[in-house]
């Protein structure tokens, strides 16, 4: 029987493990076997699968589970909001390294919109528009604590926290990288034209990101307490902080370029955080794959093709020259896992992420007892 319940009400802690199919003990699993892999101390791949489509183990909600967050009307309040995951984590199960996560998504690059840029719910994105234009020199950014936008987001992380006290890990909101939110002020072709016009300005403003990224970073991590460790839009779990950097506007600059203006930032970002990984995005990307490898704090990379390019599987020469760096590697699904564990000689260091649904569960937890994973 399915039960719904009044959006003011909240589960009292022994009820969580009755909603949500996860225990403390397979937690701790899950933090010991994550340690470990951060650490080049876990000898098979981190995997983390997350299956849908479970009968519902109690809750329903007004609201259907939307996976962008912005994507609900704005009349919705947080805590219907928090029922809606809740009743989508009711009807997952999580298998091998996975663990129940919810994300307070509202779309790549949020940061822009806590700096004042208008927000814009496309088909399956989220835009970010500047409130004017201005001159790089006119431009100024400082975190508006108030922004509507940044108040939902620390409300619905402080609801979700509180509600699950530790049994369900409360993702970062995708902040995004420094120069992709100079880009929704400046879009990109001007951006571009910035970086020989204006470098300074250009770089003036990378820092003031940085700046009120680390600021929005670290006002999020206290509003989500208490909470399991670090996630973030991609579920891999850290206990210490973590978090996917990136730049999808280096798509368009060359090396030289990218030391001056990008790397810099990414270096200060990986030295403050205990574990990081950079989202590389792209054939655009590949150019500077041989300076990002050279970021010692930098511990992973995830490879992402695009669109329209082979898929993940068929990048061999990518892979191998991570491996060979020293660094983890990020892939989305087992016949990635399969491949590029063949690609470098051995699963050690990959962490997959696996979304199926429970129709796969038995097919699922075979092909993890290949990988000495426990199911």
């Amino acid at each position: 029987m399915t039960v719904r319940r009044e959006p003011s009400e909240t589960l009292k802690e022994c009820d969580v493990e009755q909603t949500i199919d996860f225990s403390g003990e397979r937690w701790d699993r899950v933090k010991e076997s994550c340690r470990r892999w951060w650490a080049n101390d876990l000898d098979r791949p981190l995997i983390n699968v997350a299956l849908e489509g479970a009968p519902s183990r109690r809750v329903s909600a007004r609201h259907p589970y939307k996976y962008f967050t912005s994507f609900y009307e704005k009349e919705v309040a947080a805590e219907e909001v928090v029922d809606s995951w809740e009743a989508h984590l009711s009807e997952s199960r999580w298998l091998g390294d996975g663990y129940p996560m919810v994300l307070p998504n509202f779309g790549p690059g949020v940061l822009a919109a806590f700096l004042g840029c208008r927000m814009e719910n496309g088909e399956d994105t989220v835009w970010f528009h500047p409130p004017e234009t201005l001159e790089l020199a006119e431009l100024h950014f400082r975190l508006d604590r108030q922004n509507p936008v940044f108040q939902k987001i620390r409300e619905l992380m402080r609801i979700a926290t509180r509600r699950w006290n530790g049994q369900v890990q409360v993702a970062m909101t995708d902040i995004g990288g420094n120069l992709d939110v100079v880009s929704s002020f400046r879009p990109s072709q001007q951006l571009l034209l910035d970086l020989y016009d204006c470098p300074d300005e250009v770089k003036r403003l990378g820092w003031e990101v940085h700046r009120t990224w680390w600021e929005a970073f670290d006002e999020l991590v206290g509003t989500a307490q208490p909470n399991p460790g670090f996630s973030t839009w991609c579920p891999v779990f850290s206990e210490v902080p973590m978090y996917i950097l990136q730049c999808d506007f280096c798509y368009m600059i060359g090396p030289e370029m990218f030391e001056e203006f990008v790397k810099p930032e990414l270096v200060a970002s990986a030295k403050r955080l205990k574990n990081s990984i950079y989202h590389l995005d792209g054939p655009g990307q590949l150019p500077h794959l041989d300076s990002l490898l050279k970021i010692p704090e930098l511990g992973c990379i995830q490879w992402i093709p695009g669109a329209g390019q082979p898929d993940m599987t068929q990048w061999p020469d990518v892979y191998r020259k991570i491996h060979a760096a020293g660094k983890k590697i990020q892939v989305y699904g087992l016949d990635a896992l399969d491949a590029v564990a063949q690609q470098i000689g051995t699963a050690k260091g990959i962490v997959a992420v696996v979304n199926s649904t429970v129709a796969e569960e038995d097919i699922i937890r075979q092909r993890l007892k290949q990988y000495g994973v426990d199911a």
